[in-house]
């Protein structure tokens, strides 16, 4: 049988589809990869009008205070003195799920705020996990087809999901915490954020360095077994939207304590794990948690859709002092969400009230659809110009980023950088607690026993192969529950 051939949408083959071009193999993607483009581009707009991911969430207003001193890592304003104050807006929502989907299911939840500072919005867009499925962008949205429906029985698959995994071991970090009890917290006031990604801090000495944010609940981190979760998806799929909106309105105000990791630029050369991995953690005993500020929710937005549903957060909207890193899967991220809101809101999205920052805006963007803020009047719409008095300050210049490598080709994101057993093993194994181990092993088989079709035995396996390499242990429990014999 002939195989056929990959191709662009104009029909032209193409050699990779796994990892995208960057500058070396740990270096940042290359805006020339037009395949990755393609592919994200097309991801983003195959769902109207809702978000493609995200599609259910929540939001609230509150405030974020600078409780810490971090000035030697960062020049941010907001940061610059302890007290410093600014408004916030949280949303939080499911992954997978459509709009009006049960806010309970077991899925990663979003985790993404939005910073209203005096030297613009910061976004800080992630999850309430440290990890992710994969750590390229260019498999993001086959990953996500495999979370949506089937397009043949119009319905979500078992067999779809876990065919996806056991092909792709990078996943089982982030498979090992969704299956956990953390992958059904109870509620959104009551689990943990992550910026999830490796980012960076500038200082006044125009020094980076690589940072990873952690939002820590001071509600306590409490979650939900599978029996409780599937209840309240039969009786209150709203649950965790009314949970958080009948707090804040009887003054039980949600706070978050955010605290960052920090890694130097040398120590970031012998890590002994790729530090812009997203399928990886910092561990906290080498890089321990260091205390920044506390954000409180304690308003309900007045209408919903102005203030949550248009709500944009883009990982590209940063501030002076805070910028990127290599990361591939945050690269990807800069590109594909204002693209996603470009088309879902519109190319003025940033209009928007609830998306407008507090600062003034002067560019030479002008005119296309829901232009809601005077299309910045009579000036000038080019530069440079003899009119206007608008210029480039090189203050706000950020610091070279070395690259490891001048060579532009597909990198295997997996050479020399393949161990993916070793964080999982380590969370099953010491960070879970017996009664945790034992949910874990059970939501693996209560999910794994839906696996159906002739590649049934074939997917078990395989995924089974792949937790043997984590924990013996736990491998073998769960071909227990599942009653399938399997030999290492």
């Amino acid at each position: 049988m002939t195989k056929k051939k990959l191709t662009t949408a104009s029909g032209r083959p193409y050699s990779e589809k796994q990892d995208s071009m960057t500058a070396g193999p740990r270096g940042p993607v290359l805006l020339q990869d037009y395949f990755l483009h393609e592919q994200m581009a097309h991801f983003n707009r195959e769902r109207i009008p809702e978000r493609v991911v995200h599609a259910n969430g929540s939001g609230a207003f509150g405030t974020f205070k600078v409780t810490n001193d971090i000035t030697k890592y960062t020049r941010a304003k907001l940061f610059s003195k302890i007290g410093n104050e600014c408004k916030v807006l949280a949303r939080f929502s499911t992954v997978g799920g459509e709009r009006g989907s049960a806010d309970t299911e077991r899925d990663p939840r979003g985790f993404a705020i939005k910073f209203y500072t005096e030297e613009g919005n910061w976004d800080l867009v992630g999850n309430n996990t440290p990890v992710f499925f994969i750590k390229d962008p260019k498999k993001f949205a086959d990953f996500i087809h495999t979370q949506k429906r089937d397009p043949r029985t119009n319905m979500q698959s078992q067999t779809m999901r876990w065919d996806y995994w056991s092909l792709n071991p990078e996943s089982l970090h982030q498979v090992m915490t969704l299956f956990s009890d953390r992958g059904t917290p109870d509620g959104y006031r009551k689990m943990n954020g992550y910026g999830s990604h490796t980012f960076s801090m500038i200082n006044d000495k125009n020094e980076r360095v690589w940072v990873k944010y952690h939002f820590k609940t001071l509600q306590g981190n409490h979650t939900l077994t599978e029996k409780q979760a599937d209840e309240l998806k039969g009786k209150d799929p709203d649950y965790a939207q009314r949970d958080l909106l009948n707090a804040i309105d009887s003054g039980d105000y949600p706070k978050w304590n955010l605290k960052i990791q920090v890694m130097s630029e040398e120590q970031a050369k012998t890590f002994r794990w790729n530090p812009f991995d997203l399928t990886k953690v910092w561990p906290h005993g080498e890089f321990p948690l260091i205390d920044v500020g506390i954000m409180e929710l304690n308003k309900v937005p007045d209408n919903y859709f102005a203030e949550v549903e248009q709500a944009a957060f883009n990982p590209s909207n940063l501030i002076d002092g805070l910028d990127v890193s290599p990361d591939k899967m945050l690269q990807g991220r800069l590109l594909s969400y204002p693209d996603a809101h470009r088309y879902r809101l519109g190319t003025n999205y940033e209009q928007i009230p609830v998306n407008r920052p507090i600062c003034p805006v002067h560019n030479y963007q002008r005119d296309g659809a829901m232009t809601v803020s005077g299309n910045q009047g009579s000036a000038p719409n080019y530069h440079p110009n003899s009119f206007d008095d608008i210029e480039a300050d090189k203050s706000y210049k950020v610091p070279p980023m070395k690259l490891e490598s001048d060579l532009a080709d597909f990198y295997d994101r997996n050479e020399n950088d393949d161990d993916h057993y070793t964080q999982p093993g380590l969370l099953f194994r010491e960070v879970m607690n017996d009664e945790e181990k034992k949910n874990t092993i059970s939501n693996f088989v209560s999910s794994m026993s839906q696996i159906d079709g002739p590649k049934r035995n074939e997917i078990i396996n395989r995924q089974l192969t792949l937790f043997a390499r984590a924990d013996k242990e736990l491998a073998f429990e769960i071909a227990k529950g599942l009653n399938f014999e399997f030999i290492v």
